[in-house]
């Protein structure tokens, strides 16, 4: 097996260079604090590159992405798609430049059994993605192992892992009950919390399970290493590379966010958003 830092360029060159906007779903093995300060973090680090990004909450928790931001007040898409409120009402921008929107916040799965329903709901968001460069996705599978809007199921998804074993364990079944709904296609793996070591025989250990009894690829997207520094900024309410520069997360998270702002790598076969 070719090198980690090989098949991460590699992965990088053929998942991240879509059209815009690109949707990007991030599923976790890990807890909803550990996710949501992925999200905010890398989303920081894109908006520095000059990207117009935004986050989506697509969880039907009410621990999901815009409570924990403090930006659950606004209107939802779901609303939207009702004509009960106005677009221009459902993001919010945070002081790291990035916006934030919320789908619903209700049990989505018996709302979008109306499939009139569900089809304004996707061309809303349709209408609200086409303003942005990136839109990253709070993402959760519901109870069928299925995303609730089409556009997630076609945009690249994303499983985060640590490397605990029990993280592992979680993030192998979430890429199986994926690829038994969607069918044969790659996944990018980002491993957090981890040191580049650790990251590189995660996804080793992942790539060659999934291709051997899932008959599916991997693709490694990078790794964030665990840094004290990621707490504390958090605390602070504020993005690692905004509070603390030169920490390692911080060096990470603009890696990261300069490979996708740059379209430096391919797409895993995403079809074109509509």
């Amino acid at each position: 097996m070719a090198s980690f830092s090989t098949d991460q360029a590699e992965g990088l060159r053929r998942m991240l260079a879509g059209s815009k906007p690109r949707v990007v779903s991030l599923v976790s093995a890990l807890g909803a604090e550990e996710k949501s300060g992925t999200l905010v973090n890398l989303a920081a680090s894109l908006t520095r590159t000059g990207s117009n990004v935004l986050l989506l909450d697509a969880c039907s928790a009410s621990n999901g992405l815009a409570n924990r931001l403090g930006a659950a007040c606004a209107a939802t898409l779901m609303q939207v798609a009702r004509q009960e409120r106005g677009l221009n009402e459902v993001v919010q921008t945070l002081a790291q430049g990035f916006g934030v929107a919320t789908l619903a916040r209700e049990n989505l799965r018996s709302a979008m059994q109306d499939v009139d329903q569900a089809r304004r709901l996707s061309n809303t968001f349709g209408v609200l993605a086409s303003q942005h460069d990136i839109v990253l996705v709070d993402a959760e599978l519901d109870g069928a192992d299925s995303f609730v809007l089409p556009a997630m199921q076609r945009g690249e998804i994303v499983v985060q892992v640590s490397s605990s074993g029990s993280s592992i364990t979680a993030a192998y079944a979430i890429i199986k009950r994926l690829s038994a709904q969607l069918g044969r296609r790659p996944f990018g793996i980002l491993v957090t919390g981890a040191s580049e070591r650790d990251a590189q025989q995660v996804f080793a250990n992942m790539a060659q399970a999934a291709s051997r009894y899932l008959a599916l690829e991997l693709i490694a997207i990078g790794s964030v290493p665990a840094d004290a520094d990621l707490k504390r900024a958090a605390q602070l309410g504020r993005s690692v590379i905004d509070a603390f520069p030169m920490a390692l997360a911080s060096v990470a998270f603009r890696r990261l966010a300069g490979h996708f702002a740059n379209g430096d790598a391919g797409s895993m076969r995403m079809t074109e958003f509509a």
